[in-house]
């Protein structure tokens, strides 16, 4: 059986019809998860939401699109699919950008209704055009898996491209805003476009809808994108994997609060590099003051550099210094210098790129002292806390030598209590310190763990411990092994910090 081929798009014109709406909605999938970021961070929760939300819209898209090409002629629904696609699209960001500031924090229905709002009504509309254009496709029953395979290969690499275009190339050229609304912009030249083309072949085919109606949805639509341009963002500058501000401080002339992701990530004195805000960074600054006697020299390793607080520390309470930062991202990096104050030179070094796989390029025994601050959002990533990681660590670091690591944790303590059974795993001296509130599980809060291959200056510890602003406990030996308790050992193979931490 055949239809009439003039009901058919050309083959070039519908494989690029599939190619650039399944590449579409993969754009605003990894876009969704920067631009929720800010609100509810970077957690596998919210890509998991994202993903999920994103995969229900073109489930469901695909479905309306099959049935109303069966019910309809394709080519009235086609151009007007995109229209609606680029309206959608504008509207998240004034969508997400004033939605989010309502829907703040990290707990599932804000995460999820965020990401809906965030990639839901574009992904829809979107997916509605594959089964419309295969539908117009089928003229000849016996190339039917011909066709279907055809453009459902075309659609995945349109999928694979946009994935990898906007990961490597979008997202590093143009904040996500533009991103979104030369999407917009995009979506709709396609659909004018398209609109044109089937009118000149068909003067008799036309667009549904009244004149009036086809107004008010363009209105919309550039009303829509003129919000978006406008909406207010939480971030100074977007980076490849921050939304980043800085806020000074109006009660410290030189104070300066580095802002990631809507978290408080890091505070710099411009003017006094011995000024530690935070209180689990005046922890690790008394490690420091313990690390050397007399002001000596050390050679520091920092896993993450955020605002590069505790090199500037420790290259100011400890002069001629070695010290190697290792930072993923190189947008935060050259924040840091235009803001910050961050000077860098021959003992002050960045390394940008993942911290795993810097710490693996170290040399052996060259360290008295390693930091480990990296995160995403409020989360370690999960391949910075496991027993392989502590145990190159350890590799790292001199006799003697000590790591610090800063960790965040809620009631009831899961996190935590797994990541010291995993260093301890590694280390045969590990302690922790942290407020008595949070021990307790009473409150979230930060902790910072220390381990050594040598036994470690409690005592001296303790004594510098006492000058902090907040009071603060060391846990050790027996006392440690009790708060552990049974907690399980985190591994390369297993290691669901997220999950963990959700409790």
């Amino acid at each position: 059986m055949e239809t009439s081929p003039s009901r058919a798009l050309p083959s070039g014109l519908a494989t690029g019809l599939v190619f650039f709406a399944s590449g579409a909605v993969l754009v605003l999938e990894i876009v969704a998860l920067r631009l929720v970021g800010p609100y509810v961070g970077v957690t596998l929760q919210v890509s998991s939401s994202v993903i999920g939300i994103s995969l229900a819209a073109i489930a469901y898209g695909t479905w309306l699109g099959g049935r109303l090409a069966d019910k309809y002629d394709p080519r009235l629904l086609l151009a007007p699919a995109l229209l609606l696609a680029a309206i959608g699209t504008a509207i998240t960001l004034p969508l997400v950008r004033w939605g989010g500031e309502i829907l703040r924090g990290g707990s599932a229905p804000a995460v999820l209704l965020l990401a809906a709002l965030a990639v839901f009504l574009p992904a829809f509309l979107l997916a509605a055009i594959t089964p419309l254009t295969v539908k117009l496709q089928l003229g000849d029953l016996r190339r039917t898996g011909q066709v279907v395979g055809r453009l459902s290969s075309f659609g995945t690499l349109g999928a694979i491209t946009a994935t990898l275009g906007t990961g490597f190339v979008f997202v590093a050229a143009m904040p996500s805003s533009w991103i979104v609304l030369t999407l917009a912009g995009l979506l709709a030249a396609a659909g004018f476009g398209l609109g044109w083309w089937l009118h000149r072949r068909d003067p008799g085919l036309r667009l549904p809808g009244k004149p009036r109606t086809r107004a008010v949805v363009v209105t919309i639509g550039l009303f829509g994108a003129g919000l978006g341009a406008t909406a207010p963002t939480p971030c100074d500058i977007e980076t490849a994997y921050h939304c980043a501000r800085v806020d000074a401080d109006p009660d410290r002339a030189g104070g300066r609060t580095l802002i990631l992701n809507s978290a408080r990530h890091s505070y710099v004195d411009l003017a006094d590099p011995t000024h530690l805000e935070f209180a689990y960074v005046q922890w690790i600054g008394a490690v420091v003051d313990v690390a050397a006697a007399g002001g000596a020299p050390i050679d520091a390793l920092h896993l993450g550099g955020g605002g590069f607080t505790v090199p500037r520390y420790v290259a100011r309470t400890r002069p001629g210094s070695d010290q190697v930062v290792l930072e993923l991202d190189g947008g935060l990096v050259d924040l840091d210098r235009r803001q910050l104050g961050l000077r860098t030179g021959p003992n002050l070094r960045v390394r940008v790129g993942d911290a795993r796989v810097g710490l693996a390029a170290q040399r052996t025994a060259g360290y008295d002292l390693v930091v480990g601050d990296a995160f995403g959002h409020l989360v370690v990533p999960w391949h910075l806390a496991t027993r392989e990681m502590a145990a190159d660590i350890a590799r790292v670091l001199r006799p003697g030598g000590v790591y610090a690591q800063n960790v965040i944790d809620y009631p009831p303590n899961r996190f935590i209590r797994a990541e010291l059974a995993t260093v301890a795993d590694v280390f045969p001296h590990v302690a922790l310190v942290a407020p008595p509130a949070a021990l307790a599980g009473e409150t979230g809060s930060n902790f910072v763990i220390l381990a050594s291959e040598s036994p470690l200056a409690l005592d001296e510890l303790r004594t510098h411990l006492d000058l902090v602003d907040e009071p603060v406990r060391l846990l050790s030996g027996a006392e440690l092994a009790g708060f552990i308790d049974d907690a399980r050992v985190l591994t390369d193979d297993y290691a669901p910090v997220d999950q963990l931490l959700a409790g």
